[in-house]
C-alpha cells in the first residue's frame, strides 16, 4: 500500500457523501426556493465531482497531481458563479423561503459535511493541493451550513428573503477563496516537480 491509498479510500467516501446529498439539497432548494440551499447543492454536486477527481488523481506523480489540482481550483470557482446568478434572479423577487424545510435540510447537510471533514482531517497535509482542495471544501461547507441555518433563524425574525440572499452570496465568496487557495497550493507543486526534475 502507497502512502495515499489512505487519502483515496477518504476521497471516494466523501464523495459519495456528496453526491447523495446534493440530490436532498437541491430537490428541497427547488421546493421552497431557497439561494442558499440552491448554492450549497451545487456545491455538494461540485464536492462530489471534486473527490472523485482526486480519488483517480492521488495515485499519478506529483507533476500531473499539480495539473489536476489547477483544474480542481476552476471548478471550485463554478458554484461561486452560479450561485450569484441564482441570487440576481432572486433578487428580483426577494421571497422568503419557508423557513422548517430550509433549518432541516441546513442541519442534514452540516451532519454530512461534518462527516467528511472528519474523515478529510487527518488526510489534509499528505495529498498536497488535491488533499488541501477536498479539506477546504469540506470546511466551507461545514461553516456554510451554519450560516444558512443563522439565514433562516433570522428570516423568522425578519419576513424576507434578503438573509437567504446574503448567505447564498457568502457561500459564493468562501468558493472562491478556497479555488485562489487550491490554485496557489498547485502552482507550488509545479515548481516543485520542475526543481525535482532539474
Amino acid at each position: 500500500m502507497t502512502r495515499l491509498d489512505p487519502l483515496r479510500r477518504a476521497v471516494l467516501a466523501v464523495a459519495l457523501i456528496n453526491l447523495a446529498y446534493a440530490v436532498v439539497e437541491f430537490t428541497v432548494s427547488q421546493v421552497i426556493g431557497s439561494v442558499a440551499l440552491v448554492a450549497d447543492s451545487i456545491d455538494f454536486l461540485e464536492d462530489g465531482v471534486l473527490n472523485m477527481l482526486i480519488f483517480v488523481a492521488a495515485a499519478w506523480p506529483l507533476h500531473r497531481r499539480a495539473r489536476v489540482g489547477h483544474a480542481l481550483a476552476i471548478v471550485i470557482l463554478v458554484p461561486a458563479a452560479v450561485t450569484l446568478i441564482t441570487a440576481v434572479a432572486k433578487i428580483l423577487d426577494p421571497t422568503r423561503p419557508d423557513t422548517v424545510p430550509l433549518t432541516v435540510t441546513a442541519l442534514g447537510a452540516l451532519a454530512a459535511n461534518l462527516a467528511a471533514a472528519a474523515i478529510l482531517a487527518r488526510h489534509r497535509h499528505v495529498g498536497g493541493s488535491l488533499a488541501r482542495a477536498a479539506w477546504l471544501s469540506a470546511r466551507n461547507d461545514a461553516l456554510a451550513n451554519v450560516a444558512i441555518i443563522g439565514s433562516a433563524v433570522l428570516a423568522l425574525a425578519w419576513v424576507s428573503g434578503w438573509p437567504d440572499i446574503v448567505v447564498g452570496v457568502g457561500i459564493a465568496v468562501l468558493n472562491a477563496d478556497a479555488g485562489v487557495k487550491v490554485w496557489r497550493a498547485a502552482s507550488q507543486e509545479r515548481l516543485e516537480a520542475r526543481r525535482a526534475e532539474a
